[in-house]
């Protein structure tokens, strides 16, 4: 195995160095950096997380504000580990929507199936983003902006 700078003060040239080795090699540096293993064989990914943690322990890491911040988040969050085993039926007892890939659309539109949840002066407005158009209290719209109901035109 190739030797590194125990700190990476040159970011490409670590990042470089990293990049030649192979992922089993890349696997035991960071078992070294982080002093437990990883199941992780995705080699670009274990590379950022190696030289991040170099750089974290030569500048101090995080503040102890931001440890207090981020342990706070974690107590409000359920973290999963693994993805959901799947049930025999399919994937769960979840409701799956399925929609056509619709081109006409801006990539920034919100896909069908989302639900779209707004304070509005005090009380909470709910949209569901459909396949041609927008549900909104058991009406459908053309648009968002549209006062035309669907079932009018």
């Amino acid at each position: 195995m190739s030797p590194l700078p125990p700190t990476p003060d040159d970011i490409p040239a670590t990042v470089k160095a990293l990049g030649r080795l192979t992922v089993p090699e890349v696997k035991r540096r960071y078992a070294e950096v982080f002093g437990e293993p990883t199941r992780s064989n995705h080699k670009q990914h274990l590379v950022k997380r190696i030289v991040w943690r170099m750089q974290a322990l030569r500048e101090g890491g995080l503040s102890e504000r931001a440890r207090r911040r981020a342990l706070e988040l974690a107590d409000d969050a359920e973290i999963r580990l693994s993805a959901p085993r799947r049930a025999s039926a399919g994937f769960g007892s979840g409701t799956v929507v399925q929609a056509a890939f619709n081109a006409g659309r801006a990539a920034s539109f919100p896909k069908p199936g989302s639900v779209i949840r707004r304070e509005y002066k005090g009380r909470a407005v709910v949209v569901r983003v459909l396949l041609r158009g927008f549900g909104y209290e058991g009406d459908v719209f053309l648009s968002r902006t549209s006062p035309v109901r669907l079932d009018q035109t």
